[in-house]
């Protein structure tokens, strides 16, 4: 069996290699290098050295919307993983209708982000009616509607990851803490928690990683009002290089930017969860 795998394993790895490589690595090193360029199309890229990021860090907006972003960021991650650890916890015990109501928090996770965006923007016009135009003539209103898009969106998922983990914790660890006299509380924090820390890591991932990419939302529902201040990392690159003739360079020096700031945040957030695990 491993000899035939071995002997048919090129034949495999190879499509798919290749693919990746066309379609993630070579465009991935030439929009890297067309970071220190300026250009109007790839044909006549003119190379500028470092003058795109210089820009890039002196715009005021791109800067702002890290901020921003940072913010959205760390907010969704605990309302997301809150409330998705919370529902979790509440269909892993034995109560009727616990697929139905899995399925149904699952579901917005099926739809598209332009569509929510509009889905939410009818939602606040209809049933919020005052709140409407406050979404483009505050920042913050924006933010915590973009909040609430997000965690409606995430959290079934989120909690479909956390009700695997919880699935997977032996009943003979929680039995013998009840015996040892441990109450719901300190079985949450003592055992279940330390022991979900692999589905937690994955979790946290997932949500620092979505709320830094973020576009299709803002796009749908602010699209970066009032004045761009409610305009996220992603949008904030889209508009500089669609929306501003001459910095389709800044642009790109600006998602190099965004890749570095969004794995090293990633890298980050894995070594300390998964040194949790490690201790567990």
């Amino acid at each position: 069996m491993e000899k035939a795998i071995k002997r048919y394993l090129p034949i495999f790895v190879l499509p798919t290699l290749a693919a990746f490589i066309i379609g993630f690595i070579a465009p991935f090193i030439m929009g890297v290098g067309l970071s220190f360029c300026e250009f109007t199309t790839v044909k006549d890229a003119k190379f500028v050295g470092i003058s795109n990021y210089v820009k890039a860090f002196q715009d005021t907006i791109f800067r702002h919307s890290f901020w921003y972003t940072a913010l959205f960021a760390i907010v969704s991650l605990i309302v997301i993983n809150v409330c998705a650890f919370a529902l979790a916890l509440a269909l892993t015990r034995k109560m009727r209708g616990t697929n139905i109501f899995r399925t149904i928090f699952f579901m917005p996770n099926l739809i598209g982000g332009i569509v929510l965006g509009y889905i939410w923007q009818l939602i606040f016009n209809g049933i919020l009616a005052k709140y409407s135009t406050a979404l483009a003539l505050n920042q913050w209103l924006g933010f915590w509607g973009l909040i609430i898009l997000v965690s409606w969106q995430q959290i079934g998922y989120m909690m479909i990851i956390y009700i695997a983990g919880l699935q997977s914790i032996p009943g003979e660890v929680m039995e013998a803490a009840q015996i040892d006299g441990a109450n719901s509380w300190q079985r949450l924090w003592k055992v279940t928690i330390p022991m979900m820390m692999p589905s937690i890591t994955i979790c946290t991932f997932l949500s620092i990683t979505n709320g830094f990419k973020l576009f299709d939302q803002n796009l749908s529902l602010t699209a970066g009002e009032p004045s761009k201040l409610s305009e996220m990392m992603a949008l904030n690159i889209y508009n500089t290089f669609y929306g501003r003739s001459g910095w389709e360079g800044v642009g790109q020096a600006k998602a190099v930017i965004f890749f570095v700031i969004v794995v090293a945040i990633g890298l980050i957030q894995l070594r300390a969860t998964r040194s949790k695990e490690v201790q567990q």
